[in-house]
């Protein structure tokens, strides 16, 4: 029997009315703003109106390095959230909205799989209520405003060659990441270099992500750098006086979206950070209205534990006030596996015909990645629980292999089959998470907000990545040095490095140690309030295969999309 497919298992859902969802939460239907039948957004006034009610344990969904395919951290999310009813307690689950370029890329969508999604599968992964194209639109206007205030004279003195706000769009498009832009009469604008990056990149996606309310939102906008005069001097999207239209045009963005899973628990889906140059989490406003809405709010951050739950501590709890209580690393027998060294795996190729047959020794040659994700979350003095997200062609000993490395490491671990059985194939991972939720938090960052950028960096270089050096290009050391001078020295740092390897090397695997990370460039996200140095080259505008998903999705003779997935 054929398995079917995440867009077939999604349309035979059968969702509850939003108000049901919405009211398991504790909000009224006053708060709902409908669009359409499956979805809505939630007032924000409901971050007040549930206030009175007890916070919810707080658990982030995090993972080994991953390989380039994903190895199921949103399926694990939305598994573990269903599993919570299994054994009687109520899940909120917090994620962030896909993207639209990898959805018509390599990677599809973002909606969890098999049985354990996110529905309206078709409309998470499609424009949803629009946040993506507000965030684009708000992010071009400032763009606009930009090139507008070159051709009337340029009052600032902005430095043509220091503009650092691009353009973005929400389509994987190589052709776009360097333009000239201002080409034709004199009437046509100001000449010069610049470019596009996809939405997720932008730094408005990062505000809208980390801003508390309203009145936060708007002055993070404001602080937004978009270039530096001949003599270093910042000039802000304030200067411009582009901040309050872009506002306006995020007010309501701001609103988290509400959706459930295929077994009717509530999801709140809201903003999508990139996971190389951003923070890669959803948003703090959806936390703060989860955080009152059940037993447990489940959230996911991107990429392993090295990236995406390092930042989840450091840049989202620093900025939300909120504490987790646990965290869970999904690990995979085939991410393991190429992290000995032996294979390699490749979006959009098949796997290697030996990865798939039975050989424990492999995983073991690769469970050094595993073991330091563990102790990068223990870092932070939060309890970890390991994931084993099971596959088909996997083997009973190479779960087991796991599960030992697991156990010499005193963490507990859960294999889970959610992908195929839902929340019942999550129960044994449900359970270990309530165990670790009711173990004493020690929470704690993992560098002061005083210390200099250059120790933040060293900090989360040696202590999570397991340099042995950080080496400064002359450009970054004096990037870093005019950020101090700026004022922005208390920011966190959000480092952009690749994010198939704990190194800043992708072809190292496991958990390499030594190793220097070398620093290219650095540049401040003034309004999101991060730093981020640069460590390689990462591309914030992707391309396309030579077979995007793209060319499969289509609409078939009844008006239903299909190819989607």
């Amino acid at each position: 029997m054929t398995f079917p497919s995440d867009l077939e298992i999604a349309r035979a859902a059968s969702p509850k009315p939003l108000p049901e969802v919405a009211a398991a939460m504790g909000i009224g239907e006053h708060l709902l703003r409908p669009y359409g039948r499956d979805l809505a957004k939630i007032d924000l006034a409901a971050v007040d109106e549930l206030a009175d009610r007890p916070p919810a344990r707080y658990v982030v969904v995090t993972a080994i390095t991953p390989t380039p395919l994903g190895e199921g951290k949103t399926t694990t999310t939305v598994g573990l959230g269903q599993a919570m009813s299994h054994i009687g307690r109520r899940a909120v689950i917090s994620l962030r909205q896909p993207s639209m370029g990898p959805t018509f890329g390599i990677k599809g969508g973002a909606a969890g799989g098999g049985y354990s999604q996110v529905i309206p599968m078709e409309q998470l992964n499609l424009h949803l209520t629009g946040d993506f194209h507000a965030v684009t639109a708000a992010h071009n206007l400032l763009s606009a405003m930009v090139d507008n205030h070159l051709h009337h004279g340029n009052a600032r003195g902005l430095d043509l060659h220091q503009i650092t706000w691009r353009r973005v769009l929400d389509v994987n498009d190589r052709a776009l990441r360097n333009i000239v832009v201002g080409l034709g009469s004199r009437l046509d604008g100001v000449t010069r270099q610049t470019g596009f990056d996809i939405t997720a990149a932008s730094e408005v996606m990062a505000i809208l992500a980390l801003a508390t309310d309203l009145g936060d939102l708007r002055r993070r906008l404001g602080r937004i750098v978009v270039g530096y005069t001949r003599d270093g001097e910042p000039v802000t999207a304030e200067d411009l006086e582009a901040a309050g239209s872009m506002a306006v045009i995020l007010r309501d963005a701001l609103e988290p979206n509400l959706l459930q899973t295929l077994e009717n628990t509530p999801v709140i889906v809201h903003t999508g950070p990139f996971g190389n140059i951003a923070h890669g989490n959803s948003s703090i406003v959806g936390d703060l209205i989860g955080i009152r809405g059940g037993d447990y709010l489940i959230t996911e951050a991107g990429f392993g534990a090295d990236m995406g739950a390092e930042r989840f501590f450091n840049i989202k709890c620093r900025a939300s006030g909120l504490v987790p209580d646990a965290a869970v690393v999904v690990a995979t027998v085939r991410a393991l596996k190429a992290h000995s060294g032996r294979y390699t795996i490749a979006a959009g190729k098949p796997l290697p015909p030996e990865l798939l047959e039975e050989n424990p020794d492999d995983v073991l040659a690769g469970a050094a990645n595993l073991t330091k994700q563990i102790d990068n979350v223990r870092r932070h003095g939060v309890t970890p629980v390991v994931a084993v997200n099971a596959f088909p062609t996997d083997h009973p000993s190479e779960h087991e292999a796991i599960a030992r490395v697991a156990a010499d490491a005193g963490v507990r671990v859960a294999v889970c089959t959610h992908f195929s059985e839902g929340g019942a194939g999550a129960v044994e991972l449900a359970r270990a998470v309530e165990e670790a939720c009711a173990e004493p938090s020690e929470f704690r960052f993992l560098y002061p907000d005083e210390a200099p950028l250059t120790t933040k960096i060293e900090t989360v270089a040696t202590e999570i990545y397991g340099a042995g050096a950080v080496d400064y290009t002359p450009a970054a050391r004096r990037q870093l040095a005019a950020y101090e001078a700026a004022g922005f020295g208390h920011l966190p740092v959000c480092i952009a490095k690749t994010h198939l390897s704990i190194s800043g090397d992708p072809t190292l695997k496991g958990a390499p140690t030594g190793h220097t990370l070398t620093v290219r460039e650095a540049r401040a996200s003034v309004g999101a309030g991060f730093v981020y140095p640069i460590c390689g080259d990462m591309r914030t505008m992707p391309g396309l295969a030579s077979r995007p998903a793209a060319t499969r999705i289509d609409l078939d003779d009844d008006g239903e999309i299909v190819g989607l997935s």
